[in-house]
């Protein structure tokens, strides 16, 4: 027996308590290895095995990647110093990476009240700490051209063939020549004091031409042109038009409407409610407390538009998309063969390419199938007609004596209560 079968045969109770004690496990095997590592280190017994440093042992002899090698080389050696390290890392009050982070920061000192802060902290958390406790200078705006990538022509296959074989092929053919582009710089975004933070990313000449013509225009009041006071400015009117847009903010609003329970339709009364009451923040509460998302929020009907819910401050909730779709599969049920139909994060409303997957409309299970139909389909919907009546039409006329063959791949349509979602906000349960 596998371990995944193993693990297939398990209830949903009995797994995630097996989660929670491999966890627990491996914790205490972590901890346990730093702890022989720093002994290790202290008698630099990686020499007599032909090693010349530890990282080399950790490598080539213990078999650890070079990430994991050096994540564990220093926390032993910061629990060399401060054997407390080890016991909060085999209880979990701190990660690898905390301490990695702390490391070159801790004396005997602070060491105490740093790890007591640290304490079940994320990277992002840890990090804002140390901005705290060693403050940088602000790092000056600049804008610079990162330099053009450098052409390299590949040789034509005859040639390679050659410098492989021996024998140019006749027929061998001619390959054109490419450029060589460097991967994308990632965007940095890192505390280098309280509420102070370093921000670096990379532009096309389109953006660089608007920052450019923004700096030109408020001259006025920027002389200098700094581009953090640009972007700021250009932050804010973004944030007041998305608040618009998607939680229907206004500096004035009109006298609510009572909505028709046929509507699946939440109120910008409704919405500006619900987004201040939950505080832009997912709902849900799980057996380990209240979800932390703060992104792809949607409004979910407590009670679902499909069972009679109405869209009432009182019925709506802020979840995340996750969440939404947990809660759905709760009450509608969840085909066995869908699993891992989609995505996470995919766009709703879209049809995905799939192996045979199948969804719930209504009480009744569909396999569709015809691509041609879900692209003609999807555009042609009508904006506020029910989704499961919509589908069932379609999957009714796909059915039908002489229908559409099945092609190679099978299709899947997320069907949602929100009407025609383009460009719109999440609404729907």
């Amino acid at each position: 027996m596998t371990i995944s079968s193993s693990l297939t045969s398990l209830s949903d109770r009995d797994l995630l308590a097996t989660g929670r004690r491999l966890a627990a496990d491996e914790r205490q095997a972590t901890t346990q290895l730093i702890a022989s590592l720093a002994e290790l280190d202290a008698r630099r017994l990686y020499l007599g095995e032909g090693c010349s440093s530890l990282f080399t042992y950790c490598t080539q002899v213990l078999h650890l990647s070079e990430h994991a090698a050096y994540g564990r080389i220093e926390a032993a050696r910061a629990a060399g110093r401060f054997p407390i390290i080890l016991d909060r890392l085999n209880s979990g009050d701190l990660t690898l990476t905390a301490v990695g982070l702390l490391a070159s920061h801790l004396t005997s000192e602070n060491h105490r009240e740093l790890l007591d802060a640290a304490r079940h902290k994320s990277k992002r958390e840890v990090e804002r700490l140390i901005a705290a406790i060693r403050p940088q200078l602000s790092v000056p705006s600049s804008v610079r051209k990162v330099p053009s990538p450098v052409p390299r022509p590949l040789k034509p296959a005859a040639e390679r063939l050659v410098e492989t074989i021996g024998e140019p092929s006749p027929t061998a053919p001619l390959v054109a020549a490419a450029v060589s582009h460097p991967p994308p710089r990632p965007s940095v975004v890192r505390p280098i004091a309280p509420e102070r933070y370093k921000v670096q990313f990379t532009v096309d000449g389109e953006t660089f031409s608007k920052l450019r013509r923004a700096q030109d225009l408020m001259r006025h009041r920027v002389p200098d042109g700094d581009v953090a006071v640009i972007v700021d400015a250009a932050l804010t009117l973004l944030l007041e038009r998305l608040e618009r847009t998607k939680l229907a903010a206004a500096s004035r609003t009109r006298t609510a409407q009572v909505t028709q329970h046929e509507s699946r339709h939440v109120p910008a009364a409704v919405r500006r409610h619900v987004w201040a009451r939950d505080q832009g923040r997912c709902a849900f509460v799980g057996t380990q407390g209240r979800c932390t998302e703060r992104g792809f929020l949607e409004f979910h009907h407590v009670a679902p538009y499909a069972a009679g819910g109405s869209a009432t401050a009182e019925n709506i909730e802020l979840r995340c998309r996750a969440h939404n779709q947990y809660e759905a599969d709760q009450f509608f049920g969840r085909p066995e063969a869908a699993r891992e139909c989609s995505p996470m994060y995919a766009p709703l409303n879209s049809v995905r390419t799939e192996s045979s997957v199948r969804h719930f409309i209504g009480s009744s299970s569909w396999t569709l199938r015809d691509s041609s139909l879900f692209s003609a389909a999807r555009l042609s919907r009508p904006p506020m007609i029910d989704g499961r009546e919509w589908a069932a039409a379609n999957v009714k006329a796909a059915s039908s004596p002489g229908g559409v063959p099945a092609p190679i791949q099978a299709f899947s349509i997320v069907l949602t209560d929100c009407g025609d979602r383009r460009g719109a906000p999440a609404e729907c349960s």
